[in-house]
C-alpha cells in the first residue's frame, strides 16, 4: 500500500457558529464562510439560487492521537453494536475530515451567510459547492436503527438543550 500526502490551502473560513464541537443540538445556529480575500466575487456567481451547500472541513480540533482503527460502540454506548472506524463519522478517522451541508440564507459579497453548520468558529473550509439532489444517494437509502438512535437530538435547537 503506498502512501501519499496531500495538502490543501483553505477556500474559505468560518465566523461565528458553534464556539466549540458538539454531539448534539447543531440546529439553528448562524454562521458565516468567508471566502479568501483574494477570490473575485465572481466564484458566488449564481449560488444563492441554491438552499444548501456541501462543505468539507477539517476537524481542527482534533489530533492524530485521536484516531481510533479497532470496532466500538458509538459514542461508548454499550446500547449499539461494536463498528469499525469507517463506519463512524467523527474525527476518530484517520483522514479527520468532515462533510456538512448546511442551509444557505444569503450570500453578502464573499461571506456566505449559513445555518444548521457543525463546525466550529475558526475552521478553515477547504472545498464548499452548492448540494444537488440528483447526484445524492441513487434508490432506497438503508440504515440500522443505532443512527437514529444516537442522532435523535442532532439538529435540535442549541437552546433546547436539557439543563
Amino acid at each position: 500500500m503506498s502512501e501519499q500526502t496531500f495538502t490543501y490551502t483553505p477556500v474559505a473560513t468560518v465566523i461565528g457558529g458553534h464556539a466549540t464541537p458538539l454531539d448534539d443540538y447543531q440546529g439553528g445556529t448562524k454562521a458565516i464562510i468567508r471566502l479568501n480575500a483574494d477570490f473575485p466575487e465572481e466564484v458566488l456567481q449564481g449560488i444563492e439560487a441554491f438552499s444548501h451547500l456541501t462543505v468539507t472541513w477539517p476537524f481542527t480540533h482534533a489530533s492524530p492521537s485521536d484516531v481510533e482503527l479497532h470496532a466500538r460502540s458509538p459514542r461508548g454506548n454499550p446500547r449499539w453494536p461494536a463498528t469499525g472506524t469507517f463506519v463512524h463519522r467523527n474525527h476518530r478517522r484517520p483522514a479527520q475530515m468532515a462533510l456538512s451541508f448546511p442551509r444557505l440564507l444569503g450570500v453578502d459579497g464573499l461571506d456566505l451567510h449559513v445555518t444548521d453548520l457543525d463546525a466550529v468558529d475558526g475552521t478553515p473550509v477547504l472545498d464548499l459547492a452548492p448540494y444537488f439532489p440528483q447526484m445524492g444517494p441513487r434508490g432506497l437509502v438503508t440504515v440500522p436503527a443505532w443512527p437514529g438512535e444516537m442522532l435523535a437530538h442532532y439538529w435540535d435547537n442549541h437552546t433546547d438543550r436539557p439543563l
